[in-house]
């Protein structure tokens, strides 16, 4: 999962950026509204965590420019307490959800994982694939019940697939899931992600499509 966080107020930013990734997501940040809409215009994210009360462009108006552009990603807003007109304004400019500072980072994550995964389609909480089991509000992996042990990107990345499993993933675009920033576009580093995951959970269940990315499978019946 990937994640687009656009809060002006660097302390907060921080506390929520670490937190997430103790969770494995990686995290884009985004300290005013200008920079906010070029990343979520122009690069992959899963959701986007956006303050309605940013310099150089408000919240809202960064959220109405991505919906006219046709840009669906999931947003959860960020409202003061007594911000009701402020979350007014935030659903009709195409917010998905919000929460009122202050607020606990642990609900703030459960929210986005249900926002991904009903985003990606997945109405349950836990999606299966043959022996391999996700409970998205917990983000806990099992095989056959039994917890795996994933490193951050081994996760990003067998979460991206089980949430489109039996659908090819584009390399690229995951590659784009997977990283934050700039850092660690090789394709090759994929490709060593990619190896361990196939041996920790079935070579068969990771299907390469040639020339196009890979996709979660079911494995051999």
């Amino acid at each position: 999962m990937k994640v687009l966080l656009v809060e002006d107020d660097a302390p907060l930013a921080g506390e929520i950026a670490a937190a997430l990734r103790r969770e494995n997501f990686a995290v884009d940040i985004a300290a005013d509204g200008e920079e906010g809409h070029y990343l979520g215009d122009t690069e992959s994210y899963d959701v986007a965590v956006l303050d309605l009360g940013l310099p150089k462009m408000p919240g809202a108006a960064v959220l109405r420019a991505w919906r006219k552009s046709s840009r669906q990603l999931p947003v959860l807003i960020l409202t003061a307490r007594d911000g009701w007109t402020e979350k007014v304004d935030g659903f009709k400019a195409g917010a998905d959800d919000y929460l009122t500072k202050p607020f606990r980072v642990e609900e703030l994550i459960m929210r986005l994982r249900a926002l991904v995964r009903r985003s990606a389609g997945h109405a349950a909480p836990e999606i299966t694939c043959g022996a391999l089991s996700f409970d998205a509000p917990t983000g806990v992996f099992a095989l056959n019940g039994l917890p795996l042990k994933l490193t951050a990107l081994e996760w990003r990345v067998l979460q991206s697939l089980i949430l489109r499993k039996d659908v090819v993933f584009d390399r690229l675009e995951l590659m784009e899931k997977v990283y934050e920033g700039d850092a660690g576009t090789d394709s090759n580093s994929l490709e060593v992600i990619v190896a361990r995951l196939r041996r920790k959970i079935g070579h068969d269940m990771i299907e390469t499509v040639r020339g196009r990315g890979y996709r979660l499978t079911a494995g051999p019946a």
